[in-house]
């Protein structure tokens, strides 16, 4: 036997053991089993690497830590809520939330999100007014400001707020931030230097253990928080850079959805941050100070849950959210998402809403920003056209916002795309809100949106090239890992 037909058999012995690590390591999903055999039957040894990198199972890891803040009592009004729930003794305030009781039920239940009834909120769609708001609201801090995003760019807009930070923190503010390390590889120990010196803190998610080497690099932390004296919160899908601005010609106009929000779900929004930022921070933990949670003057009306999700929950939260409210819609559901790779439950679901006669509409971006997303997401859409769906390609820039409403009654804002990654890999949060001006207003940014898109029909889809289809079907084939 020659050294070549020796050393090629012993590949092959190799990679059908490596085949059967991925078939029997743990309780994956039939689709990712199924992609990660072909990647290793495509790319020997070399797949394999990269299942280490990008296929760790975080379910039976607890990552995150609720003790220390028992001291708040927000744990006692939790189990409070869930009793009366449970008794269906709860007092609705709001008939939207009354109406949507089982889907609060099950984010209670199962998440741990309490409802508040007493919000106000903003909508923001520009990146201008995003960021001008958000950069008034922090100068006017006089206690904390807490500051998560998972992309922070080392451009014009990521230096502003990094410089504004640390202005801040030597006012006497108490300025944390918390960043992907991943998402914000750019910004680097020299860039966060003066707001360390400032005395604020800065801290990476999930950082390189090794030099150049991050076992836990296809587990990102996808949040985007800020709160602001435990009185303000923004949740939605901005990240921080000049892109979002509309600043990128890749992209042009940068077309999001972000909220601003006062009233009592700013607290949930509070305890997602210092959750992920004692998970992150090594010798700066959060404990329990009363500030943290404020007493504040009821703002609004608006019904809201804060809703998490990530690689290290048993249940997918947020999709088992917005499959719940795709499948109570009566009359209408309207989405916005960059990425459209629904698993079968989430496609199922779509489809079904369509035959049964609701109007299904969906809006994404006429332009790519991850290649083999955008074939994914195209093969996907022929499946909800052939049901009936309208379907719209944003073509004035980029559309990254991450909405779904129905019936123009419920609806979810957040950093939650409609894809794999999203609901299984991915440290995520969404609010999920009960009000019907908001989510008409929701709706109203959608059908603005539609004067500059183009409707997908059927023909148009069925006359792309062969090429496309091809493109499409090697994308599809690769969805559950990307």
């Amino acid at each position: 036997m020659s050294l070549s037909s020796g050393l090629f058999g012993f590949i092959i012995l190799l990679n059908i053991t490596f085949a059967i690590v991925v078939i029997f390591q743990g309780r994956r999903d039939i689709g990712s089993t199924w992609a990660w055999l072909l990647v290793l039957l495509l790319i020997p040894i070399v797949g394999f690497i990269l299942y280490l990198f990008l296929a760790q199972n975080f379910k039976r890891k607890k990552l995150f830590y609720w003790d220390e803040f028992k001291k708040s009592g927000l744990d006692r009004g939790i189990k409070s809520q869930v009793s009366q729930f449970r008794s269906q003794q709860f007092e609705f305030r709001n008939k939207i939330s009354e109406e949507y009781h089982n889907l609060i039920t099950m984010n209670l239940l199962n998440n741990q999100a309490a409802l508040s009834e007493d919000n106000s909120m903003e909508i923001i769609t520009d990146g201008h007014k995003k960021f001008e708001t958000l950069f008034k609201d922090i100068e006017a801090a006089t206690d904390f400001i807490h500051i998560q995003y998972y992309i922070i760019r080392r451009d014009k807009l990521g230096k502003k707020l990094l410089e504004l930070l640390s202005k801040k923190a030597r006012e006497g503010v108490r300025v944390r931030l918390l960043y992907d390390e991943l998402g914000s590889r750019g910004i680097g120990k020299r860039l966060l230097k003066e707001l360390r010196e400032s005395g604020g803190q800065a801290e990476a998610f999930f950082p390189s253990k090794f030099k150049l080497i991050n076992l836990r690099l296809n587990y990102r932390n996808h949040r985007k928080l800020v709160i602001i004296d435990g009185k303000v919160g923004y949740i939605g899908g901005f990240n921080v850079g000049d892109e979002y601005l509309g600043l990128d010609p890749k992209f042009g106009y940068w077309r999001d959805t972000h909220l601003r929000i006062q009233g009592s779900a700013v607290y949930a929004i509070q305890t997602r941050f210092v959750l992920d930022w004692n998970q992150a921070s090594q010798e700066h933990d959060i404990t329990y100070f009363p500030s943290l949670f404020p007493e504040v003057p009821h703002r609004g009306v608006v019904g809201m849950q804060i809703v998490s999700s990530g690689p290290d929950t048993e249940y997918e939260h947020i999709k088992n959210g917005y499959l719940k409210m795709i499948t109570s819609a009566e009359e209408s559901i309207y989405i916005q998402t960059p990425y459209f790779i629904p698993d079968n439950s989430m496609l199922d679901a779509l489809r079904v809403a369509c035959l049964s006669g609701v109007e299904v509409n969906l809006m994404i971006p006429d332009k790519p920003d991850h290649m083999f997303v955008y074939w994914a997401t195209l093969s996907y859409i022929g499946e909800l056209l052939k049901a009936g769906a309208n379907v719209y390609q944003y073509n004035n820039g980029f559309v990254h916002a991450k909405t779904l409403v129905v019936d123009e009654k419920a609806a979810s804002v957040g950093t939650a795309n409609i894809d794999y990654r999203s609901f299984r890999l991915n440290f995520e949060v969404n609010a999920f809100i009960y009000d019907e001006s908001i989510a008409r207003e929701l709706n109203d940014n959608f059908r603005k949106d539609m004067a500059v898109s183009t409707l997908l029909t059927l023909e148009k889809y069925h006359a792309m090239s062969k090429w496309v289809k091809l493109k499409e079907g090697i994308s599809r084939l690769l969805s559950p890992i990307l």
